[in-house]
């Protein structure tokens, strides 16, 4: 008598990854920036079980959305950050003295020396990048333009027959 085998791989494994600790890597995974390829690899499964996985059990469907949504909305934000244009502070330290009044002795320390408000000019591509996307009609290179009406053309030579033709062709 032989016992059956248990299968293993990807049937059953969806169990251990609906538990809250499962979606919370795969949230993690999606907001460290991976794709689905190399999170259904991580889990050891082909994408084809993940995007399965997906339609069956919305846990894991809303914990990637919920995972891409903080990156994605990082990057738009540092996207338009950058079209804008913004300022920021350097702050400069250097070591230096300083009287320790309870020993009468002077210490090293990190002392700030300036502090210089920088700006960062708008960058043009991320200006075209954000409208191209944003306001795709008025922006996009490729602009749709349609033609109603026909479009005529004059043949003199239509309705001649190909012996007709070759006479011609011929020069006789």
């Amino acid at each position: 008598m032989t016992a059956k085998k248990k299968k293993t791989g990807a049937r059953g494994k969806y169990a251990e990854w609906i538990t809250d600790e499962g979606l919370i890597k795969i949230e993690g995974w999606a907001r460290d920036g991976l794709t689905d390829e190399q999170i259904a690899g991580n889990i050891g499964i082909s994408r084809s079980t993940l995007n399965e996985w997906k339609k069956k059990y919305s846990d894991i469907s809303d914990s990637l959305k919920r995972g891409k949504e903080v990156v994605d909305r990082q990057v738009e934000n540092a996207l338009l950050k950058r079209a804008l244009g913004y300022q920021y502070d350097e702050v400069t330290r250097e070591l230096g003295d300083k009287l320790n009044p309870e020993t009468g002795e002077f210490e090293e320390v990190l002392m700030v020396t300036k502090t210089v408000t920088k700006e960062v000019a708008p960058d043009t591509t991320a200006q075209i990048f954000w409208l191209k996307n944003r306001k795709p009609n008025e922006w996009r290179d490729r602009k749709d333009i349609e033609h109603s009406g026909g479009i005529a053309t004059h043949n003199p030579f239509e309705g001649l027959t190909e012996e007709q033709l070759r006479k011609l062709a011929d020069g006789k």
